[in-house]
């Protein structure tokens, strides 16, 4: 709990601070310093690297989509459904949709623009702050994480789990700049907000398992075949 509660306060100190430079176009040079490293210097057109590697970003940029995102909340909510855990079905329905209602919220009130110095390598239409993607994947993946997380004890288990998540999440963000639609700013606003409102997530579900709603991991365990 001390844990999340740290992730909270850090994450709405890094959002704020982040906030305050795009208000003030503070951070338009090193913005637009990192979007040109990711393209063929002289030619802002065409990205870095080899000629698979725009179609694999933006495979790995639809995880973080709406379609992706709503595709595996249908899917972890029909778990927990025939599971019988409906408390945690609710908690993960909550955490996807409370964070997009968040995100569509703060791209309204910011209303940045998208970045103009990149030619864009795939379709946007909403407001630039933050990173819709990287909240979302902050919000779903990380949320997931750490509901699996919480069925083991094994450290090792549960350190997969949320490096997983995280590992996700991060290349979801990189993705969005490297295709020219975000500034990073936005991605790491985008993390941020993502960082506070999973983290109260899973403080509501260990508010839950001390309500006795939610599984213990030891109750979770023991509850396995072959345990």
């Amino acid at each position: 709990m001390l844990l999340a509660l740290l992730c909270v306060i850090s994450g709405v100190w890094g959002f704020a601070e982040l906030a305050d430079e795009i208000v003030d176009n503070d951070s338009r040079p090193f913005d637009e310093k990192v979007l040109l490293m990711f393209r063929v210097a002289g030619d802002n057109t065409l990205p870095v690297g080899p000629h698979w590697l725009p179609e694999a970003t933006r495979d790995i940029t639809a995880l973080g989509g709406g379609t992706i995102i709503t595709l595996v909340t249908i899917a972890v909510l029909g778990f927990f459904w025939l599971r019988g855990k409906h408390a945690l079905m609710w908690l993960v329905l909550a955490s996807v949709v409370g964070g997009g209602f968040i995100s569509t919220t703060l791209k309204n009130l910011f209303d940045r623009e998208r970045p103009s110095v990149v030619e864009h390598l795939t379709t946007v239409t909403s407001p630039s702050f933050p990173s819709g993607h990287s909240m979302l994947a902050a919000v779903t993946y990380l949320t997931l994480g750490a509901l699996l997380a919480r069925t083991t004890r094994n450290p090792y288990e549960k350190a997969y789990y949320l490096v997983g998540a995280v590992a996700l999440s991060v290349l979801i963000g990189i993705s969005r700049i490297y295709l020219g639609v975000h500034y990073p700013t936005d991605v790491l606003a985008g993390w941020c907000a993502g960082l506070v409102w999973a983290s109260l997530c899973v403080m509501a579900a260990r508010w839950l398992q001390r309500k006795g709603a939610v599984e213990s991991a030891d109750e979770t365990s023991a509850a396995q075949p072959g345990s």
